[in-house]
């Protein structure tokens, strides 16, 4: 079952967010540890209990923090809090207690949706959505069984762990801006511009499409940006409505609502661009261009999906690591049913993180060069698996004859490569997705695959990411064929088992 975060609500058919937690599913010990096959073994995720969203990541006094959606109830969605963990290398994670909760009776009493960091004259600040129940005239987050404000709201750290945090009173915009009727108004997201800050919020229009709505700071006292006062300019950017017949009714499904915005400068010199982020039909898209510095209007000039795993990759959000790359994390939700992952008492995990470059204004992804960190001894004989928890990798070389190429463990084949003289230049194929590419790939293309039990995230060209979950395995299938069009053969192939992050 793929879901879009709103879409929860609908399909469970609840009032309130915290009702989600009063739910009857089996729920094993919290005693004792989860066991299940199913399981990642070096992914970031809880000990037990639903995730979803990366919020704010941000590195700080030499530590990686973390912060994600999550209910601390239950295995699924509902009662949204915000877990913290740490990390020296964005690859080994300690889990600390929680960071946000919703306080009774104000903004965030219904929970703590997405947010973002930010470093506020020195101190790590979030910004992020509360939502409370209000009256029908007054929600932004409305269908026949919810009834929710969503407002924009500011917590400052007070220790240097991060791990305390303190709300301001009031939200920083507590409504949509008059005269807009919105779909949505969640997951604010700062930038800096021309010396400007700026604060980006998703929203949208029905019968219009998505659309990220643009404030800009005001002046403190002291004459610094504020973090409580902003003052709305109009939509950055916007896209357009699918005209779909009958009428969706969660309008992130018909591309009338734009969730998780991220915008961010990427590349050096003459080729540096903009680049936005933004989720939408069950799928996550890129646009790179530029921001006129006088309209303050985003202008896209290449755009494309960030992962194609159809469902599988979702609301991400960038940092900027130790070394100042631009790193991009994404929710990896579950696609078995609901009642499986709720028995299981887990759900969902943080992708690896990827390392995003610009070249020709196309958005390109490599896994961050901190997962080999995560290698063991290099397996000998490369197209056998010792376990489900690898990393392989390979050049794919064109060839005057196409060579099949199998990765196999002791279960059965894992990843099957295969050439088809047939198939459209333009397109891979993983399974049943097609993907459609801009040019052909390369003579000699780049292939990386991590393998983490019910997961598989492939990179190839470190340009076209495609992230699947896979439960049940058939001894006498793979878990995932890529097809390659014209002939190929797999050149340098090399696997390394990976270590564990949790203990097993």
């Amino acid at each position: 079952m793929n879901l879009t975060r709103r879409s929860l609500l609908t399909t469970l058919g609840l009032t309130t967010a915290a009702t989600l937690t009063r739910r009857a599913f089996p729920q094993p010990s919290t005693a004792s540890p989860i066991h299940d096959p199913q399981r990642p073994s070096y992914h970031l995720l809880p000990a037990r209990g639903w995730m979803n969203d990366p919020c704010a990541p941000i590195f700080y006094r030499g530590q990686y923090h973390m912060f994600h959606q999550y209910n601390p109830h239950a295995a699924i969605w509902g009662d949204m809090h915000w877990a913290h963990a740490t990390s020296p290398d964005m690859i080994h994670w300690q889990r600390l207690p929680i960071a946000l909760a919703p306080t009774p009776k104000s903004s965030d009493s219904e929970g703590c949706f997405t947010g973002s960091s930010i470093l506020h004259n020195g101190t790590p600040a979030i910004i992020y959505t509360g939502v409370q129940t209000v009256p029908r005239a007054q929600a932004t987050l409305l269908d026949d069984h919810t009834s929710l404000r969503e407002s924009q709201n500011i917590a400052i750290a007070t220790d240097d762990t991060l791990g305390f945090w303190r709300k301001l009173p009031k939200p920083a915009i507590l409504t949509p801006p008059p005269g807009l009727k919105v779909t949505g108004f969640r997951d604010p997201t700062p930038f800096h511009f021309n010396g400007q800050r700026y604060l980006l919020v998703g929203s949208g229009q029905r019968g219009k499409g998505g659309m990220v709505l643009l404030y800009r700071a005001g002046k403190d006292p002291d004459g610094s940006p504020s973090l409580t006062h902003w003052e709305y300019l109009h939509p950055m950017a916007h896209g357009e409505w699918s005209h779909t017949s009958p009428p969706v009714p969660d309008p992130v499904d018909s591309g009338e609502m734009w969730e998780c915005p991220d915008f961010f400068p990427l590349g050096e010199g003459p080729s540096a661009k903009h680049v936005l982020i933004y989720s939408t039909r069950r799928k996550t898209y890129w646009q790179s261009g530029v921001l006129n510095p006088t309209t303050l209007l985003f202008h896209a000039e290449k755009s494309g999906e960030l992962d194609y795993g159809h469902g599988t990759f979702y609301a991400p959000k960038t940092q900027l690591d130790a070394h100042g790359n631009r790193t991009l994390w994404g929710w990896l939700p579950e696609t078995r049913p609901e009642a499986d992952y709720a028995r299981a008492g887990w759900s969902g995990m943080m992708s690896l993180p990827r390392r995003l470059s610009l070249k020709n204004g196309n958005l390109h992804m490599e896994p961050a060069i901190e997962t080999q960190s995560l290698r063991s001894t290099a397996n000998p004989n490369p197209s056998h698996l010792s376990n489900t928890a690898q990393e392989f990798s390979c050049v794919l070389h064109a060839a005057s004859s196409p060579t099949p190429y199998t990765l196999t463990d002791p279960t059965g084949p894992i990843l099957e490569i295969r050439s088809d003289h047939h198939q459209d230049p333009l397109t891979i194929r993983l399974n049943e997705i097609e993907i459609k590419i801009p040019e052909r790939l390369p003579a000699r293309a780049a292939l990386q695959v991590f393998i983490d039990n019910s997961v598989i995230e492939v990179f190839v060209d470190n340009r076209f990411c495609i992230t699947r979950r896979f439960y049940a395995r058939n001894p006498t299938q793979p878990v995932a064929t890529l097809t390659i069009a014209g002939a190929s053969r797999v050149t340098r192939p090399q696997s390394f088992p990976l270590q564990p992050i949790w203990p097993l």
